[in-house]
């Protein structure tokens, strides 16, 4: 190998810790998709490939990574998530019971099964709107900082 093969070497190698380490600070597998085609534009130089046609496998290398491999390795990482709901929309759903009881020109406060108690009103078209308190509720919605709820249903027995 002659100097110019060894520059060309070390321009690889450099190009594959630089993308590297932009990959360790972003995280979202793009930079080491291209930082494995590097490596790949990095053997090709090794093996006496002319400049060019390294780029040409580095190049065609990281593309087919990133149109192949990284869709399937953010499918495979995001199989662990949590699949719940959180904050707000995590109460949409959420079974309470009256805490503080409803007025006709007032609204109550309902403790969720989450352990807050918030300030509630009935959803339009509740039958009761004054039911004692203790009584089951379910959060339909969340405006602002009322919860808007209705009457649990029993299950039919």
């Amino acid at each position: 190998m002659n100097v110019s093969d060894w520059t060309q070497v070390i321009v690889w190698i450099a190009l594959v810790l630089v993308l590297g380490v932009v990959e360790v600070f972003t995280l979202d597998f793009i930079f080491l998709m291209l930082a494995a085609g590097a490596a790949g534009g990095l053997i090709a130089a090794l093996i006496g490939a002319p400049w060019w046609l390294s780029a040409i496998i580095a190049a065609v290398l990281a593309l087919l990574l990133l149109a192949v491999v990284r869709p399937r390795v953010l499918q495979a990482l995001n199989r662990g998530a949590d699949p719940h709901r959180t904050g707000v929309e995590g109460l949409v759903g959420m079974a309470g019971t009256v805490a503080l009881a409803f007025t006709p020109s007032a609204p109550g406060q309902v403790r969720l099964a989450n352990g807050e108690t918030w300030s509630a009103r009935f959803a339009p078209g509740a039958v009761d709107r004054t039911p004692p308190l203790g009584t089951r509720v379910v959060v339909e919605s969340i405006e602002g900082s009322t919860a808007v709820v209705r009457i649990e249903q029993k299950a039919a027995q």
